[in-house]
């Protein structure tokens, strides 16, 4: 029985970390059409309208799905399946109306929203985008209620089917109103009702879902008598809360820095409101690319959690520093050699696209690639601070890391002289600062401390060695094969091509050469022990 549930729950695990890397990948594809489309202004548009949900859509629903599969999970180990029920119908009649409040506080106070934002145009989308709290709520509960029956598949389908909505109808909305010559802002706005569509799409489908879970798992001649609504309500409230709060202040930090750096592109560094919005929204198109290598790492996350609590309650100290150590090793090959990488071909990735996006673009994606390294990191840290018991922990770095990005910020890009590059300095700065934060915990807490020296050395040399031969490749080939590819935007694609296609070589054989990966560490991927044979690793 016990293994059993074990075998369920990694089923689980392995589905949602699938399905955050799909849906990952997805929300990248729709974006980069989707920004050549709105350009540097309307891009600065759409992240500033998308920057208000999220915190709104934060504290509406972050707590929700994890505190409803809790303890719907705990009421049916118990054989309370009316109790169950109950959390469900609360839930849904509670945060159902905190969605009509949110959609009426987004449709009603749009202006004053994105006056404070320092961005006064991009009321119309907020206002696009007020139906999607609601929606958003409900999606929320029926999650909830679905993980507490352990079946993850709801939640997947309707995460994948949301960004497929952005992808399609939001694309396609935003083409049509730039086809009838709409400004920036109003196509913008277009763009955002793809997500208020695919939240709408989902409510029916997790609907459809939820009853088939009901059928499958009727109440019988069980009679239990379940708690009062208000208990039940408390219940919901005493598990939500707490995990809100911890969701919510990277969410209130980025909000809070999103109105600084517009702000501090004005007031101190002296640009007028439309450049500033332009060098916001070249930084946001580097966002999109900055975000990518965590998809990566998040299966790893998930999946190293019930590995390291076992060891834990097992008492296998060896074992649990060997996991620890794999999953911190892995991280670092992936997102060392993708750092790096933005890092050293930001120029033709940018000119590959964003073709007509500002000059500043480079850059910032060069100094963005260093971030996403260390936004890899964190989300690894944190994972293994929670699967040994010590979420609080993890909690504590958020803020302090929250509070350097803003003071950062609020110096250099006030700067004239540093202005919008302040931002990825900001960026960088805050996750050094959790990363070294969590990695002080697991060196205090765990009975066996990793050894950063051995997980962090070869594949650092590993990924330095990749983006000189991807560098040097790019050199060349423009050197030889740009003008002859006709240069411009086609030139560039061969050439980055080819410096993309020499870097994973080299990269491929050096990890196996030093001896970078091992056998231990590809049992934490999917597939991993098919992968390890394949690729001969002992």
């Amino acid at each position: 029985m016990a293994e059993a549930k074990k075998q369920n729950y990694l089923k689980g695990a392995a589905i949602l970390a699938a399905t955050v890397a799909i849906t990952k990948v997805i929300g990248f594809i729709y974006k980069i059409p989707l920004y050549n489309l709105l350009g540097d202004e309307g891009t600065a548009h759409f992240q500033v309208t998308y920057t208000i949900y999220n915190l709104l859509l934060t504290i509406s629903t972050a707590g929700v799905p994890v505190a409803l599969s809790r303890l719907i999970s705990a009421a049916r180990a118990m054989d309370r399946p009316m109790q169950a029920r109950r959390y469900y119908n609360v839930g849904m009649a509670v945060f159902g109306l905190m969605g009509i409040l949110g959609t009426l506080v987004m449709l009603f106070f749009a202006q004053p929203m994105a006056d404070f934002m320092g961005d006064s145009q991009v009321s119309l989308a907020v206002r696009f985008l007020s139906p999607a709290v609601f929606f958003a709520c409900l999606v929320s509960v029926l999650r909830g209620y679905s993980q507490g029956y352990n079946d993850m598949l709801p939640t997947a389908i309707s995460q994948i089917m949301e960004v497929l909505c952005k992808l399609i109808f939001g694309l396609a909305i935003a083409w049509y109103f730039a086809k009838l010559g709409k400004d920036s802002p109003t196509v913008a706005a277009g763009a955002i009702v793809g997500v208020t569509i695919g939240l709408g799409v989902s409510v029916p489908i997790m609907m459809i879902y939820k009853k088939g879970i009901a059928r499958r798992n009727p109440d019988g001649a069980v009679l239990d008598r379940p708690k009062s609504y208000g208990e039940t309500l408390w219940e919901i409230v005493r598990v939500g809360v707490p995990i809100t709060i911890g969701s919510s202040i990277m969410n209130i930090i980025t909000l809070i820095d999103t109105k600084l750096v517009l702000e501090r592109l004005q007031v101190g560094a002296g640009f007028s409101y439309d450049d500033a919005v332009v060098m916001y929204g070249v930084y946001s198109k580097g966002l999109t690319l900055f975000n990518l290598p965590s998809a990566f790492i998040t299966p790893i996350a998930v999946s190293v959690v019930p590995v390291i609590s076992a060891a834990i309650a097992r008492k296998l100290r060896g074992e649990l520093k060997g996991t620890v150590e794999s999953c911190m090793k892995l991280t670092n090959l992936i997102a060392m050699p993708a750092g790096v990488g933005l890092a050293v071909l930001a120029q033709p990735i940018f000119t590959v696209l964003y073709p007509n996006s500002n000059e500043k673009g480079p850059m910032l994606l060069s100094m963005l690639g260093i971030a996403s390294y260390f936004v890899c990191t964190y989300i690894i840290t944190n994972s293994v601070l929670q699967a040994s018991g010590h979420e609080k922990l993890s909690l504590m770095a958020l803020p302090v890391g929250g509070i350097v990005k803003i003071g950062v910020n609020v110096v250099l890009v006030g700067m004239s002289g540093v202005n919008i590059a302040g931002a990825p300095i900001g960026t960088i700065s805050c996750y050094v600062c959790i990363t070294l934060i969590n990695l002080y915990f697991i060196g205090k807490k765990l009975s066996e401390r990793p050894n950063l020296v051995k997980i962090t050395l070869r594949p650092l040399i590993c990924a330095a060695l990749m983006g000189v031969g991807a560098y040097g490749t790019y050199g060349l080939l423009h050197k030889f094969l740009f003008s002859a590819m006709g240069g411009g935007r086609i030139g560039a694609v061969f050439c980055l091509g080819g410096a993309i296609g020499v870097g994973v070589v080299v990269y491929g054989v050096l990890i196996i050469a030093l001896g970078a990966i091992t056998r231990e560490d590809m049992l934490l991927l999917p597939k991993g022990e098919k992968l390890a044979r394949i690729l001969r690793i002992k």
